[in-house]
């Protein structure tokens, strides 16, 4: 009886700072749904179920650039306001999903079709979903086991992996992407920490431009390109702005804290 009356009041305490932060938590997403997108601007006033969007699925096959920027997807759930219309165009999914462009040796499969059998109709609900694929969460951990790990979000080291050669995402698309110069690559370099006794962060050009470039952070998330420009704090962050525009939601979230401050502070 004492150990309940003990706990009790830490949950209340727990309860309570979860309301003063702005309602209770979200639940943590479990590995295979870190990351995943629902998509329903026009589906359901269509008479089809919702697009489920994994970017694990993509992630391995695509920088973050090429679909952001080349292609043209929103930063943020829903802005893109994707039509099967503009798909079957060639436009948002149907620029690699036509049934024409090949990857890894595979066709990939069209997106949208204006009329379709109750065959073709599977192909429909690949992405167009009631609920979640118990072969695509098997799928996921299949892929998974073969990557390196990680504490936090998906559990992939998604930067590892890339080093290692382990995925070889494209960056490129013809008479998508337009060539681009190579710039020099700004080295690293320190922000410090704003909290005592907290390591400061090293930030690496390097790894950010293999999946960003430089278009992609500047300027719509950084404004300027020269360090110290752009202010923000964590509360900015954690809110889903400047790092935590990918942070958080598909990139390794923010919570490891570790991949960040990595720099003991300075005697």
């Amino acid at each position: 009886m004492r150990k309940l009356l003990f706990v009790v009041p830490i949950l209340l305490v727990a309860v309570g700072i979860a309301w003063a932060q702005g309602g209770m938590k979200k639940k943590k997403p479990l590995p295979y749904e870190f990351g995943s997108v629902t998509i329903n601007n026009y589906s359901q006033q269509a008479g089809m179920p919702p697009v489920m969007f994994d970017h694990w699925v993509h992630r391995q096959n695509y920088t973050c650039r090429l679909c952001h920027v080349d292609i043209g997807f929103g930063m943020t759930a829903g802005s893109t306001k994707i039509r099967s219309a503009d798909n079957m165009k060639g436009y948002f999914c149907g620029t690699c999903h036509n049934g024409r462009m090949v990857h890894n040796n595979k066709k990939i499969f069209e997106s949208c079709a204006k009329e379709y059998s109750r065959e073709e109709y599977k192909t429909c609900a690949k992405c167009h979903t009631r609920e979640r694929s118990a072969a695509k969460e098997d799928e996921f951990y299949r892929f998974s086991e073969q990557m390196p790990g990680e504490r936090f979000g998906n559990k992939i080291n998604w930067e590892l992996a890339e080093e290692k050669g382990l995925i070889k995402p494209v960056d490129y698309l013809e008479k998508v992407s337009s060539k681009k110069v190579n710039l020099k690559v700004n080295q690293d370099f320190a922000i410090k920490a704003k909290v005592e006794g907290m390591p400061d962060i090293i930030f690496s050009h390097k790894k950010h431009t293999v999946w960003n470039g430089c278009e992609l952070c500047h300027p719509d998330i950084f404004v300027g390109v020269k360090k110290g420009t752009s202010k923000y704090s964590m509360t900015e962050i954690f809110d889903s702005k400047y790092c935590g525009v990918c942070h958080e939601k598909v990139a390794f979230p923010q919570t490891d804290c570790q991949r960040c401050h990595t720099r003991p502070p300075q005697g």
